[in-house]
């Protein structure tokens, strides 16, 4: 006999399979509408993954990519055309508007390319940086005119206008003119064969298709994605950084942890973040970011600037390089960052020295006698006196001894406002000092 709980199990598995057939022929066919907006970067591939994948999972019939993009990383498209090529669900390209350079070799890639009245295709001139200056190099030039003359192959398109689409010195009779980079509009793609049709809006198309009657999912981008997409760029991702290392410099030059930590902290973590949504990124760069950290703060107790300091800046700057698609790309703009950074601060120190609160870490009054305050020429007399501290020494601290107050720096480590201290080493105008112990404090 069977038992009560396998048989309710077998029940159960019944009725979910019928429930799961039921809505598989209640929704019918389905079509994904995805947009592919803006630039062609690293960030746009997490979401046509996630797209692709669901719907792969719903058993999709088609996938619409709706094309408006001005181009972009030519990395980034050939790692999305493999997105395009790897699937098994037919996938049509619909420019709307523009698909150009980068954006005309993903529309290629797709299973049929049609267009819309008005929109355009082509262009796909290599560029690089924040100037868009045009690329020369007769290596790189080569190699993507293959890929595209390679994209155009594959769907059976004409490889020759797909590669006067990158240099201009490709002459087609009737089609385009040397030193003239080659841009269609739908019509005229469509008067040569080049596209497989145009249709006015997105309702002809599917019944081109014959998917009129199918049920339209329409995947946008999710609010993380945006934000990566927003982090990663350049210009964006300079101008963190920017802030991230000014706070960090005015929270080292002041007392305690405030709104400069927090403000770094913050930068940070939205650079880093926005890095690994997009995929460029790892937490093992984390990792590497906050072992620089810590060997920075570990170098900040101890007197002197040593190994520990610059094995700490160098994981930080390795965890920055790390964290970008393109290395070159991101050593240029940690180079911009470094240098606003310096700017920002200079200005700081010259016209705030009088704000309240950059007093509390900028030097803005003199040591006069009257307030205790002894020249270094007294300080060799200091040897072996033990006096206490008035200030905190992070290392570097003020400190008074016979009732002269003297800057001072501990020898390694942390002292708190109120210790006694014993002066060890007289180092030119340097006084290093050690805390003094008890004794069952030493046997701790």
């Amino acid at each position: 006999m069977v038992r009560p709980r396998v048989f309710i199990l077998i029940v159960i598995l019944i009725c979910l399979s019928a429930v799961s057939l039921l809505q598989a022929s209640v929704l019918g066919e389905t079509v994904y509408l995805v947009p592919l907006e803006g630039a062609v970067e690293h960030s746009l591939k997490i979401y046509l993954e996630r797209s692709f994948s669901e719907a792969e999972r719903n058993n999709a019939s088609a996938v619409i990519l709706e094309f408006n993009t001005p181009g972009g990383r030519v990395d980034a498209a050939i790692e999305i055309k493999q997105l395009i090529l790897d699937t098994d669900i037919p996938v049509y390209a619909y420019v709307r508007h523009q698909a150009i350079s980068a954006g005309a070799y993903l529309a290629m890639a797709c299973d049929r390319l049609y267009m819309a009245p008005g929109g355009t295709i082509g262009a796909a001139e290599l560029r690089q940086g924040l100037s868009s200056e045009e690329i020369t190099d007769e290596k790189l030039l080569s190699v993507w005119e293959q890929e595209m003359r390679n994209v155009a192959e594959l769907r059976d398109r004409d490889p020759d206008i797909a590669a006067a689409m990158v240099r201009r010195e490709i002459s087609i009779p009737g089609v385009v003119e040397s030193g003239q980079l080659l841009t269609m509009t739908a019509r005229r793609a469509d008067s040569i064969g080049f596209i497989d049709g145009t249709f006015n809006n997105r309702g002809e198309l599917l019944e081109h298709l014959e998917l009129q009657e199918a049920q339209v999912i329409t995947k946008e981008m999710s609010a993380a994605e945006r934000l990566a997409r927003f982090i990663t760029h350049p210009v964006t991702s300079t101008i963190l950084l920017t802030i991230a290392f000014v706070a960090l410099v005015l929270e080292i030059m002041t007392a305690g942890f405030g709104v400069a930590g927090s403000v770094s902290i913050l930068a940070f973590t939205l650079f880093f973040g926005g890095h690994i949504i997009a995929g460029l990124a790892g937490y093992e760069v984390i990792i590497l970011f906050l072992m620089g950290i810590v060997l920075m703060l570990t170098e900040a107790f101890v007197a002197g600037f040593g190994i520990l300091g610059l094995a700490g800046i160098a994981a930080l700057i390795a965890s920055i390089l790390l964290s970008a698609a393109e290395t070159g790309e991101m050593l240029t703009n940690l180079v911009i960052a470094l240098v606003l950074s310096a700017v920002i601060i200079g200005i700081s120190m010259k016209y705030m020295v009088r704000s309240k609160w950059l007093s509390n870490i900028i030097l803005n009054y003199s040591e006069d006698k009257e307030l205790g305050y002894v020249g270094p020429q007294h300080v060799l007399q200091l040897m072996d006196k033990e006096g206490i501290t008035l200030t905190p020494l992070r290392p570097s601290g003020t400190a008074e001894f016979d009732g002269n107050r003297f800057d001072v720096v501990s020898e390694g480590g942390f002292v708190a406002m109120n210790t006694p201290v014993k002066v060890t080493k007289i180092d030119g105008p340097r006084v290093i000092v050690r805390e003094i112990k008890t004794k069952d404090e030493e046997a701790n």
